[in-house]
């Protein structure tokens, strides 16, 4: 399941490499941080103002966050809690994707407001051909799935951001 969500979002990518190549852009946000939930800046999580953060500021910021998802105060997060909490981190995602990426400011984004910024595709690209001849072989592209599937995309890191495995073990090395 994972492979084939990646191999899809794979190619949803590829199919973008003509409208990429044709718009000119300069890279302004790094395209991983708009798909990231939101994070508190420094400020945010500097409680007492002194420009340094205690485990105890940050873990307060982590109980907020709880109690903001926490609607009926039950001390528990229900499925309905977590999917209004998705559903709202989604919705504030999109309504800055489409504030950054609206150039002609309709308030829609058409296919050359949605393609990669800057050379995204080409490193991609570049990492699915793996012996440099400017094509990518049907072997290639399941090797580069293969990779996917183990959590391995090429060169950023261990799985899961270097935060360790499921079972909680520390952060896993390539090999």
């Amino acid at each position: 399941m994972k492979t084939s969500l990646m191999m899809a979002a794979l190619l949803t990518g590829l199919t973008l490499t003509g409208t990429a190549q044709a718009q000119t852009t300069t890279e302004t946000t790094p395209p991983a941080a708009a798909e990231r939930p939101e994070r508190p800046d420094f400020a945010a999580l500097d409680a007492d103002g002194n420009g340094a953060l205690t485990l105890e500021e940050m873990q307060a910021q982590a109980a907020a966050r709880f109690a903001a998802a926490d609607t009926n105060g039950d001390g528990g997060l229900s499925a309905d809690e977590l999917t209004a909490q998705h559903d709202q981190r989604r919705a504030d995602r999109q309504a800055r994707m489409i504030a950054d990426r609206d150039t002609n400011g309709d308030g829609l984004l058409q296919a050359d407001e949605m393609a990669p910024k800057g050379d995204r595709m080409a490193k991609m690209f570049g990492r699915l051909d793996a012996n440099d001849d400017g094509n990518v072989d049907a072997d290639e592209f399941a090797a580069a799935a293969d990779r996917m599937g183990r959590g391995d995309h090429g060169g950023r890191g261990a799985k899961h951001g270097g935060h360790g495995d499921h079972e909680g073990r520390g952060p896993k090395t390539r090999g």
